[in-house]
């Protein structure tokens, strides 16, 4: 599928690079993703990710397998239904030990059982009120609130690395955390836990996590969490070589899984020390055993995770080919809002990911995280267009902005294979039309 466009007053659009081409390409396209409301703009693809067809038809396969007998599934094909999609991401994420891998609604159910372990820790006096969780100003507000309300109401603080827009260089991001730890140094402040976002979600940049893992393991930080939500699939990914305590990453969003499945790698030295928290039977059998049943649910989602990765790997050339593929489709839409629109992109292409974060011409005059949702429900309502809108407190306009505002508001743009260039100019125009 090679595809041209005119439109930009700055010049035409440059051909977007392709994975795939020709009429199979497109009927494949087609058939995936039919179920997708027609006449919308979906350039959203990292809040929920997009299921192909073949791979719900997997699903409800497993499903159907389950109503037939129950009793028979719970004693086999569940157990090696799951075995098969956890031996699936160790490969993927190149983890050394199958055994470290358990499977979760989401990174947030992950967060919970940190958050919860870390609540002990207090409880059983090893934690000191006071000690400190170390996480980002833009950390995902529901992994804040989750250490909020089992940590912090235990006796923790939370000490937040300042993180804005535009970012330059990993430099930038490696400097802010190695003031964070440095204060807390001289505070006397024990840190026990580090909460680093491998791609944070609104603005979207990713992160140096192994070099910030490294950071935090010589300032003494006892444990450190990576929050991947919305790493796999998205970016090349090694936990052995991050060498975080816990890796958590959904796979729901760039791996073309269901809703809503999550993996949570755990050292093996952590493994005793964590529970989900939703108790059942399996409470104290171990975290896989506790993970594989949280009572009569239902677990295809999980069961279909080797669907989504034979959906990869037999229709778009293997991960490391979409990956590539969806990087630089974000960049060059990325960069041609950017130059229709008169602004800058909020990180260069080392920091973007599938996601690019677009700034907003100041005409638009969006000055608070309500008029960007507002914003928001504009485009989709009126426009068709879906996409996200960040409002950066404090943040620098581009410098041929001549706004005198304390803000900058961003549209973080996502890119998958259904995706078209008419998406992306529906977006360009509509704002174009608001600013005028």
């Amino acid at each position: 599928m090679t595809v041209s466009m005119q439109g930009q007053e700055a010049g035409s659009i440059q051909r977007m690079p392709i994975v795939g081409s020709g009429k199979i390409w497109e009927e494949m396209l087609a058939r995936e993703f039919s179920h997708h409301r027609q006449g919308i703009a979906r350039i959203n693809n990292g809040s929920f990710g997009s299921c192909p067809r073949s791979v719900l038809e997997a699903q409800q396969r497993w499903h159907r397998q389950w109503l037939e007998q129950p009793d028979e599934f719970y004693f086999g094909p569940l157990e090696k239904g799951l075995r098969a999609s956890r031996e699936a991401i160790a490969s993927i994420i190149r983890a050394p030990d199958v055994e470290e891998i358990v499977l979760v609604d989401n990174v947030t159910t992950a967060a919970a059982m940190i958050a919860q372990d870390m609540a002990w820790g207090f409880l059983e006096k090893r934690f000191h009120p006071g000690d400190a969780i170390l996480m980002l100003n833009c950390s995902y507000a529901a992994v804040k609130k989750c250490f909020e309300a089992y940590a912090v109401r235990a006796g923790a603080r939370i000490i937040e690395v300042e993180l804005a827009l535009p970012i330059l260089s990993a430099r930038q991001i490696i400097d802010s955390f190695q003031r964070s730890l440095e204060q807390a140094a001289k505070s006397s402040t024990t840190i026990r836990l580090a909460v680093i976002d491998h791609i944070t979600s609104m603005p979207s940049v990713v992160l140096p996590a192994r070099d910030l893992v490294a950071l935090c393991r010589d300032a003494g930080v006892e444990q450190i969490f990576v929050d991947g939500a919305h790493a796999i699939g998205n970016i090349e990914l090694s936990v052995e070589e991050i060498d975080a305590d816990y890796y958590s990453s959904n796979l729901h969003k760039w791996l073309f899984a269901p809703h809503s499945v999550a993996f949570l790698h755990a050292k093996a030295k952590h493994l005793e020390r964590l529970h989900h928290p939703v108790v059942s039977h399996n409470f104290k059998l171990g975290l896989f055993s506790e993970c594989s049943w949280v009572g009569t649910r239902d677990y295809t989602s999980q069961l279909a995770v080797t669907a989504a990765v034979e959906f990869i790997d037999g229709n778009l050339g293997g991960l490391s080919s979409l990956i590539a593929f969806n990087h630089r489709g974000a960049m060059a839409m990325a960069e041609m809002l950017a130059a229709a629109w008169g602004t800058q992109c909020g990180t260069c292409a080392e920091l973007a990911s599938s996601m690019a974060m677009v700034e907003l011409p100041a005409k638009l005059e969006v000055a608070s995280e309500e008029a960007a949702l507002e914003m928001r429900t504009r485009l989709r309502r009126e426009f068709g267009v879906e996409v996200p809108i960040c409002f950066q407190a404090g943040g620098s306009p581009s410098a041929n902005s001549k706004s005198k505002r304390s803000g900058t508001a961003y549209a973080r743009v996502s890119h998958q294979i259904y995706n078209k260039l008419e998406d992306y100019a529906r977006l360009r125009d509509a704002v174009k039309s608001l600013a005028r």
